[in-house]
């Protein structure tokens, strides 16, 4: 299993919590259990009435690790500090309510990391579904590798990997999904960097090893190096890992210019942290307006009719597990494919663009006009924030271009529906997939395509860089990506390689896609840019080029799978018949493993369950219905604590407010950040223990 959380150096936080008790206009009341030092506690505050002016925040300690904080609803106060919060106004008849956001940093990494950013667009979407998916080797993970010839200092290349980590806040970043799911910058991280030998392991078992480990998503740096290194004089195999919800190639590109700058000075590279980054990007995007942007989408969204898949409906794969494919465009096809599109007035991905469209439209079996849709990949480089072009990390999306694609018309005409397509997404490289939804009146998570065309840049350290590598006698080539998907059936890279070839790196779903017909799309549309170089008509039809494919069988794609209910309640630990009942709730994203670990340790009388839930990440909408069993397990008049770690804290919470309001007594909750198992089973007792003593 990947782990998704670890035991980090500090314990988790617990904050206990009595919902229904406040009168309307009353503190809340919080307890806090796991502060260790009276200034960590103080520090927390002080964070806490920095980041919610609408609360006037005191601090009353009770011992080591026991502390009461009180947020009092300020009448006075100008709202929320951040634009983000989800709270209601000061002048709410009812008792305060907590808020994603101020939950959020309740609960955040102990004793706190630096400024959260929030998470929007493809690496909100990758983290939903990375922090989700079931046990197994990690598809997020992305691994570049290259070979490393001539002298290798090994302590230069550690402290220059270092130096970039303290220059670049993306690499000391890690994900929050407790309440809501943010980025949080850390003050420091260390990269991760092994050293390796042939006679330890092959490459294979290498690259095997790495990828089953995964990362724990809540801790800095998302990024390692493993070094391979063979007989003397032999080149060096280095593998670069990072996690795809946290970095795209292209920002693993500019972190690798940066290390070889670094490598080059001794290991170390001159100034502070290089600005603009990640906290610069996310204030220019918060003054975006959203007219433009919104009138595009609003018409320029996929409809709900439009061709997504790359094959026909078929059946169940039998496979699992993630798939990769390599197909090149070699001479005299790829310098031919260039002067095509260029003859036309448009670029190599316009062209690839177009050939993916007519894939989609085959797939579908239309007889007449049909709108398709898929993803390209859009990086933000291109925004309006002087030096973003240099900012490592996904600052755009995969936004969905539709074309309609009519056999009867000039393939000019589909050529140019790419191209212009691509223009207008360009205008706001910022929206993500979220805007599109709601401003296109989809529901929450709803895919809009299957599949995700991506034309990556030039992967080569610079010319100027490289020369003076090459004056130490180092020769480094091109890095490789064993890629990830994104989080889509089919997700295609395209890029040149130094000889100049177009390359097509396709990265599928086993699952959904079956390799043999990952490898007849692939295949089909290498075919149709060749045959693009040669067609005889210079004007043809689309109708004519999708003929080239007659003869050939289109490929087939699984149904996705439905989605599992989880409504079942477990029990855990059975106990005394007039002790508390502890309800632990699980939901997307809670970490495996903690809940039973706290069962198997706890020593009280106490009978606990688990209540299974659907939903995202996060808080649950209120309103879920007492299950029968859990019902009779309280009809004794036993007293209920709702528990949760991680975003399983957000659903007990909302689920002991309901509760509070349906019976009008008081539901007492525990609620932890994210930790490793242990460690949040730990934070549980904690908050347990401090229910028992608290009834202020």
């Amino acid at each position: 299993m990947t782990d998704k959380t670890a035991d980090g150096p500090g314990p988790v936080l617990a904050v206990v919590h009595e919902a229904g008790r406040a009168a309307p206009g009353s503190a809340l009341v919080l307890g806090l259990r796991g502060l260790r030092h009276d200034a960590d506690a103080e520090l927390f505050a002080a964070r806490i009435a920095e980041r919610h002016r609408r609360f006037r925040v005191t601090l009353e300690g009770h011992g080591p690790g026991r502390h009461t904080l009180r947020l009092l609803p300020d009448s006075g106060a100008p709202g929320p500090a951040s634009p983000s919060a989800a709270s209601p106004s000061p002048a709410s008849p009812g008792p305060a309510d907590l808020g994603a956001e101020l939950l959020a940093d309740l609960l955040g990494p102990y004793p706190g990391a630096g400024e959260p950013l929030a998470l929007a667009g493809d690496r909100r979407e990758l983290l939903a579904e990375a922090v989700t998916r079931a046990d197994g080797p990690d598809r997020y993970l992305e691994q570049v590798h290259w070979n490393w010839s001539g002298p290798l200092d090994r302590a230069r290349f550690d402290a220059a990997w270092q130096s970039v980590c303290g220059r670049e806040s993306i690499l000391r970043a890690a994900f929050d999904w407790t309440a809501v799911p943010r980025l949080l910058l850390h003050p420091y991280a260390e990269v991760e960097i092994v050293h390796r030998t042939r006679a330890d392991t092959t490459w294979r078992e290498l690259l095997d090893a790495d990828r089953a480990r995964g990362f724990a998503l809540n801790r800095p740096p998302l990024l390692r190096l493993t070094l391979l290194e063979g007989d003397p004089g032999a080149p060096t195999r280095v593998l670069l890992t990072c996690h795809r919800a946290l970095l795209d190639e292209h920002g693993v590109h500019l972190l690798l210019r940066a290390f070889y700058r670094a490598y080059l000075a001794a290991g170390a590279l001159p100034g502070g942290e290089r600005r603009p980054d990640l906290r610069d990007h996310a204030r220019w995007l918060a003054r975006q307006g959203t007219e433009g942007a919104r009138e595009l989408w609003t018409r320029a969204a996929p409809p709900r009719g439009a061709a997504t898949a790359p094959g026909r409906p078929g059946p169940d794969t039998r496979q699992s597990g993630e798939g990769r494919l390599r197909r090149r465009l070699e001479d005299p096809y790829g310098p031919r494919l260039r002067s095509w599109a260029a003859a036309r007035g448009v670029g190599e991905s316009s062209a690839l663009h177009m050939v993916w469209a007519l894939l989609l439209y085959r797939a579908a079996a239309a007889g007449g006009p049909l709108a398709v849709s898929f993803g390209v990949r859009v990086c933000g480089g291109d925004i309006a924030l002087p030096g973003a072009a240099g900012i490592p990390g996904l600052l755009g999306s995969a936004l969905p271009m539709t074309v309609r694609v009519d056999p009867a018309a000039p393939l000019a005409g589909l050529l140019r529906q790419v191209h212009d397509a691509r223009l207008d997404m360009g205008a706001y490289p910022w929206v993500s997939g979220d805007l599109i939804r709601e401003w296109s009146g989809r529901g929450p998570g709803e895919r809009l395509t299957d599949t995700v065309i991506v034309f990556d840049g030039p992967a080569d350290p610079g010319a100027g860089v490289g020369r003076e590598l090459q004056a130490q006698g180092v020769g480094v080539d091109a890095p490789r990506t064993v890629g990830a998907g994104g989080g889509v059936p089919v997700t295609v890279v395209a890029r040149h390689e130094s000889g100049g070839a177009l390359v097509l790196d396709a990265v599928y779903d086993r699952a959904r896609v079956a390799d043999a017909d990952a490898a007849a799309v692939l295949g089909q549309c290498v075919g149709l840019l060749r045959a693009l170089t040669d067609l005889p008509d210079p004007d043809p039809t689309v109708g004519g080029v999708l003929a080239l494919l007659a003869d050939v069988e289109a490929p087939s794609m699984a149904a996705r799978p439905p989605a599992v209910r989880r409504t079942a309640l477990r029990t855990l630990r059975g106990g005394s018949s007039s002790a508390e009942v502890i309800c632990l709730l699980v939901v997307p994203g809670v970490v495996g493993g903690c809940y039973e670990r706290f069962a198997r340790d706890h020593q009280g009388p106490q009978t606990i369950v688990v209540w299974d839930l659907d939903g995202p990440p996060g808080p649950v909408a209120p309103g879920p219905m007492v299950p029968a069993a859990l019902a009779e397990l309280l009809a004794r008049g036993r007293r209920l604590v709702l528990g949760g770690c991680g975003p399983g804290a957000g659903a007990a919470y909302e689920l002991a407010r309901v509760l509070a309001d349906g019976t009008g007594s008081p539901v007492s909750v525990v609620m932890t950040g994210l930790g490793g198992p242990r460690s949040s089973a730990e934070a549980l007792a904690r908050g347990l223990a401090g229910v028992a003593v608290r009834r202020d």
